[in-house]
């Protein structure tokens, strides 16, 4: 027979207190603050791959690609990828995006549909120096 013990959910934090005192426990406080960053982590991981799987089915491309094309507009608005995402989420939701995000994705899909076709012409969207003939 299997005895399971259920602890309070703020039992950690009350632990962790104080363990802090002498050196095994700052350890148990390192790991359990190493273990939050790693759940914040995870939660931020879930939405980028729902932003992937909204982004595959809309031009359709594979996993890889469509990380790339968030990783693109992530870079573009000087923001992190897991606040791309988000926005991305909303939108598919009704939210809409807001301009620098706009812009930033028709590039990124631009650039996306041109590495499928082979071809590395820059867009009308970004400048390149040259004139067109």
């Amino acid at each position: 027979m299997q005895r399971t013990t259920l602890l309070p959910e703020n039992w950690w934090d009350v632990a962790a207190e104080a363990w802090a005192e002498n050196a095994g426990g700052q350890d148990v406080v390192a790991l359990r603050a190493e273990n939050d960053q790693l759940r914040r982590a995870l939660a931020g991981r879930a939405v980028i791959d729902q932003a992937c799987g909204m982004v595959m089915v809309l031009a359709p491309c594979r996993r890889g690609p469509a990380r790339n094309l968030l990783v693109d507009m992530a870079r573009q608005c000087n923001t992190k990828l897991p606040e791309v995402a988000v926005a991305v989420v909303a939108a598919w939701e009704g939210e809409p995006l807001s301009r620098l995000m706009q812009r930033a994705l028709r590039r990124a899909l631009r650039r996306l549909y041109a590495e499928d076709r082979g071809c590395d012409s820059p867009s009308a969207d970004e400048p390149s120096g040259r004139g067109r003939s």
